[in-house]
């Protein structure tokens, strides 16, 4: 047996509380675990953890994997290894292409480091923005550089609290730039990453997936895009914002 957590995508308000909690709830589910590193038994082990969240919720019906692992070619469409983003190139050439890299190579080139030695300053491997997205996460140089201190993306700084902030926006601004996927999304109850174990990892695809949902759902996409700020409103179950 397993336990993985299945996010759920929260289209009610209440009191207009718009928060983080509020927006996306989050079951621990129990299930089936095929052991195994084929893409067979990963398949597996996704259909019997949704058969036994859909056993425990009569009211989910729809839940979509959010991983290379995915049966559903939506689901590895929105990996982080396969949703693509942009940068324009600022150069005096008027016909130089904008720059393409995955969602996954854009959260590993933005970590900054403090390196182990004393008198070193703070490192960012912005090379990795240009490899491909199993070379940027398995790149040796993100396990012996020391801590994570922050985040840099196009040039906002982004602190390590709250701790999802940065990787949730980072992957909302991919998807929303991706409008062919928004109304397939919505006709899903759940969203699930068969890889995220919460006890090994922080950041999780489908998480991010599921506050888009809401936020679209409720309306407050735009808004909540705006800015920096706006966006850091949700993580704060003190402030209410309305539509």
């Amino acid at each position: 047996m397993a336990t993985r957590p299945v996010f759920i995508a929260n289209p009610t308000q209440s009191k207009q509380n718009h928060s983080l909690k509020n927006l996306v709830d989050i079951q621990n589910v129990d299930f089936k675990w095929f052991a195994g590193f084929a893409l067979l038994q990963k398949q597996k082990c996704i259909e019997s953890l949704h058969n036994a969240l859909k056993a425990k919720n009569a009211n989910i019906h729809n839940v979509l994997e959010i991983s290379s692992k995915s049966k559903d070619k939506l689901g590895v469409a929105l990996s982080a290894f396969n949703l693509m983003m942009s940068s324009p190139q600022h150069t005096n050439k008027s016909n130089q292409a904008d720059k393409y890299f995955s969602v996954e190579c854009a959260f590993q080139s933005s970590k900054i480091f403090q390196t182990a030695e004393p008198a070193s300053l703070p490192v960012q491997y912005l090379d990795l923005l240009d490899k491909t997205s199993k070379e940027a996460k398995t790149d040796p140089r993100l396990k012996n550089s020391g801590a994570i201190i922050g985040f840099n993306f196009k040039g906002q700084h982004w602190d390590n609290q709250p701790l999802t902030a940065f990787y949730d926006w980072l992957y909302i601004t991919a998807l929303t730039a991706h409008p062919e996927y928004h109304q397939p999304l919505l006709s899903y109850d759940a969203f699930t990453d068969i890889e995220f174990n919460p006890k090994k990892s922080i950041n999780c695809q489908a998480h991010a997936v599921a506050l888009f949902c809401a936020l679209l759902r409720r309306g407050l996409l735009d808004k909540v895009m705006q800015s920096q700020s706006q966006f850091l409103r949700i993580y704060d179950d003190t402030i209410e914002l309305t539509s």
